[in-house]
């Protein structure tokens, strides 16, 4: 039989209705705490952002990347420079620094290492040219940029960083005819910093490396090395045979080449606290122009560079022969001027290793063969051989070089016969006009060259042709020779 079922009693119903009632506070209460933490850990990294930007923002130290002239600074554009991009880095051996490792400051500083870098209009491409280091030049004036002035004349190229980048800038527009958009100046401990926070790079050496002189002992063979030791690596010249600038360039190469693929392949850019690592360490010994003085401007130079791949990131040392006046400095070859007419175009740099075989041309007889003497009348050493080279790259008969007395102005003397007329017309155009044409005796030519030659000379058009050149692109194997 079955037993009638009881009803709930009023007390039960009470205490099971009661139950969620009591609850549901309780649920409340723990996901508002849920959300006040969240709330306080989402400020917290917010405020840990921004404290890490203005951080890295207050490393930034900024310098003019043109001297004053009369009082007046060049103007410097504000928004990050659009189109073909070349940026002149500088490493500095100035000994201001924390450590005393490097030796006592004596408030100089000169450039220990330079590069050119172009990045190409259609981010296809980088092309970073070596500029040795003990290039002789005829310096310009640069008037004071907060570490005095100079009148300019014939020096080495790393002697204008003592007077401050702008100085730099100017002679490096002066060498190459290349105008420089932006600069980047890293000390000694900015570069160990930079390659520490990347956990090392590795190198490949094809033989063992002592230098007394930088702390440098490493074996042969691939292997990881530490900042201090990447540093060595790229500016000993007591380990290698020759003990000369050009000498180690070929190293400076490798580690330029093994940073970028540490900083492209490791996880640096996903691990906040190497990223962060690696920036401070950046910042913290960098000098730009104000072009660059922000982070949201380096980032955006940074965001183009990411976008090259490594294939067509190529260094390579500026073509360079023996200075005629001091045989243990250098001065540009034949080849540097293409190399810089590729860049000021925006055009990849041929290289002779890559290049086909190229058909034997034919000079044109009226023209390219007429006799042509170079002759320095700008009291510029070593002008007149750096130009006869140039001349001869375009294709001209060089049969000598002389000096001439001094002048101001550059002319071209040419016989009265039609080849020569011919040549002298041809030569102006190839100079970039404006050079006046004398009609003299005899059937030669003859350039004379003036002090506004060396003004003129970024004027010069050289049609690209495959140069010989050090180089290696940044995904080279290290191991490579």
């Amino acid at each position: 039989m079955r037993r009638p079922e009881t009803p709930p009693s009023p007390a039960a119903d009470s205490v099971d209705s009661a139950a969620p009632a009591a609850s549901l506070p309780r649920r409340r209460r723990r996901r508002r705490a849920i959300a006040l933490a969240a709330g306080v850990l989402i400020v917290g990294l917010v405020a840990t952002g921004l404290v890490a930007v203005a951080q890295l923002q207050g490393n930034v130290t900024t310098a003019p990347i043109r001297a004053s002239v009369g009082g007046q600074d060049d103007p410097v554009e504000d928004e990050p420079a659009t189109g073909a991009v070349n940026i002149l880095l500088l490493g500095s051996d100035a000994r201001a620094l924390a450590s005393d490792e490097f030796g006592d400051d004596d408030g100089t500083q000169r450039s220990d290492a330079m590069v050119l870098a172009h990045i190409a209009d259609d981010n296809s491409r980088i092309d970073a040219v070596q500029l040795p280091r003990d290039t002789l030049m005829d310096l310009p004036a640069c008037d004071d940029t907060g570490r005095g002035s100079s009148r300019g004349g014939s020096g080495m190229l790393n002697s204008a960083l003592n007077l401050g980048p702008a100085c730099s800038v100017a002679a490096v527009e002066k060498l190459t005819g290349v105008r420089i958009d932006h600069f980047v100046q890293m000390d000694f401990e900015g570069f160990i910093g930079m390659v520490d926070a990347l956990g090392g790079i590795d190198v490949c050496l094809p033989e063992p490396l002592q230098d007394g002189h930088a702390r440098l002992d490493l074996p042969a063979g691939p292997q990881s090395v530490d900042g201090a030791q990447a540093l060595a690596l790229a500016r000993t010249r007591h380990a290698l045979a020759e003990e000369s600038d050009i000498a180690r360039l070929g190293h400076q190469q490798m580690v330029l080449s093994a940073i970028v693929q540490k900083a492209t392949k490791s996880d640096v850019l996903v691990r906040p606290d190497r990223l962060y690592a690696f920036l401070d360490a950046a910042t913290s010994s960098m000098t730009v122009d104000p072009g660059l003085g922000a982070l949201t401007d380096l980032a955006g130079l940074a965001a183009r560079l990411a976008r090259v791949p490594l294939s067509d990131v190529t260094f390579l040392t500026m073509p360079w022969t023996p200075a005629p006046q001091d045989r243990n400095r250098v001065v540009p070859a034949a080849d540097a001027t293409v190399v810089f007419q590729a860049i000021r175009d925006d055009v990849p740099i041929e290289l002779a290793a890559d290049a086909p075989p190229a058909e034997e041309e034919v000079p044109d007889a009226a023209v390219r063969a007429t006799p042509l003497t170079v002759s320095n009348g700008a009291g510029v050493g070593g002008l007149a051989g750096r130009v006869a080279d140039d001349v001869r790259a375009l294709g001209y008969t060089v049969q000598g070089l002389s000096n001439a007395e001094r002048t101001e102005t550059t002319v071209i003397v040419a016989g009265e016969d039609a080849e020569a007329q011919a040549t002298a017309a041809s030569l102006v155009v190839d100079l970039g006009g404006g050079i006046e044409v004398r009609t003299g005796s005899g059937s030669g030519v003859q350039l004379v060259l003036g002090a506004d030659f060396p003004d003129r000379a970024a004027e010069v058009h050289v049609p690209p042709r495959p140069v010989d050149a050090v180089s290696r692109s940044a995904d080279t194997d290290l191991c490579a020779a």
